[in-house]
């Protein structure tokens, strides 16, 4: 797709991305918000960085493109010559190994795949503006990760299981939203998909089954003074 040039105060975007499946998805989710000029995209397989530096971008979003190496690469290359862009990874994992690589080439930021196209903008203006903190603790943390053969039996997505244990933990829809910063609407898509995946019908079921299964750390009993 050839880049073309944008008017306005609207941010300036570019996608990298090998699959148009991915690109649609994006450009579905920007469409609405009246935040951002979708330049193009540029073929993460085949492109080259040159293509999206031409079009002075103020935002890159790099698909992760299946956890690849390029993608990894794309990230570098892109950072060291536009150094005053936002370069925010689409991905599927948020496994720390990986995070690790994606920050060390110099993202800025992350957008999990399974966030819904309505909330991609606001996700990414806050990503530009600043106004999103993420306090990324590498490989040693261990929030939200099941532990041992909990971890090998889990069928949830990394996000799901956020979802699972904020709901396991007493909270609501809206402050789930809040916590994870994605909107409600989110966070019952992935919640439909916790439920269909662990076979249950409800919260209370769902938030068994995380304690049973051990998804959940169970608070200890203050020893007695």
């Amino acid at each position: 797709m050839r880049l073309e040039g944008a008017e306005g105060r609207m941010k300036r975007l570019v996608v990298v991305a090998d699959n148009s499946l991915i690109v649609e998805a994006i450009a579905i989710g920007l469409r609405k918000s009246g935040e951002f000029n979708l330049l193009g995209h540029v073929n993460g397989r085949t492109g080259q960085v040159r293509t999206i530096v031409e079009a002075r971008p103020d935002v890159v979003l790099v698909d992760d493109m299946e956890q690849s190496d390029q993608a990894i690469e794309l990230v570098r290359q892109i950072r060291e010559v536009l150094d005053s862009a936002a370069v925010i990874v689409l991905t599927m994992s948020m496994e720390p190994e990986w995070l690790d690589s994606i920050f060390d080439a110099g993202a800025s930021g992350t957008i999990s795949k399974a966030t819904h196209p309505a909330a991609l903008a606001t996700l990414v203006r806050e990503t530009v503006n600043g106004n999103v903190l993420h306090i990324y603790k590498g490989r040693d943390s261990r929030a939200f990760r099941p532990a041992g053969a909990a971890a090998e039996r889990c069928p949830l997505t990394t996000r799901e299981l956020e979802v699972l244990q904020l709901v396991a933990a007493g909270s609501t829809n809206g402050e789930i939203a809040q916590k994870l910063w994605v909107t409600e609407q989110t966070v019952k898509f992935h919640l439909s998909n916790v439920y269909r995946k662990l076979e249950v019908g409800n919260r209370t079921e769902a938030s068994r089954y995380a304690y049973v299964n051990g998804l959940v750390s169970v608070p200890q009993p203050s020893a007695a003074l």
